[in-house]
């Protein structure tokens, strides 16, 4: 059951989300591969990433995602309320061996209602001023 608390009578094409600034830092990079098991070096060997083309150590594309995703559940109060989504990866989101880390962005604008309550969202998310993801949608159940 979806507990979802924004409603889809208070929701119109072109509402948008509020936008949300998530830090990615290294130690992040760790945890996420942990957790995923994906312990690619370009996620965390400089050398490695920058032997390979890249501009520098890269967060996972799928904490990317995951980042994009959660801005979208907290809008609408439930993860659960998430019942598709895609993207494509357009370019990496670099994090410096600093404190600060890279910062994701995540804007989100109701692109389109069903009348079974779902939403569509479109999502605009950056990193460094580039666009990160691209064809970002989620389909949200509202309440």
């Amino acid at each position: 059951m979806v507990t979802a608390t924004v409603r889809a009578a208070d929701v119109g094409v072109g509402t948008e989300l509020p936008e949300q600034t998530y830090p990615v830092t290294r130690a992040d990079l760790v945890r996420y591969a942990g957790a995923s098991g994906d312990f690619n070096p370009i996620h965390w060997n400089e050398r490695v990433a920058t032997e390979v083309g890249l501009p520098g150590v890269i967060a996972h594309g799928m904490l990317t995602m995951a980042l994009a995703a959660r801005a979208v559940t907290a809008w609408a109060g439930d993860p659960g309320a998430l019942v598709e989504y895609h993207v494509r990866f357009g370019r990496p989101v670099v994090v410096p061996d600093d404190d600060a880390g890279a910062r994701v962005t995540v804007r989100g604008k109701v692109g389109a209602l069903g009348e079974d309550g779902r939403a569509r969202v479109d999502l605009t998310v950056t990193s460094g001023g580039e666009k990160v993801l691209s064809l970002a949608r989620a389909t949200v159940q509202l309440a």
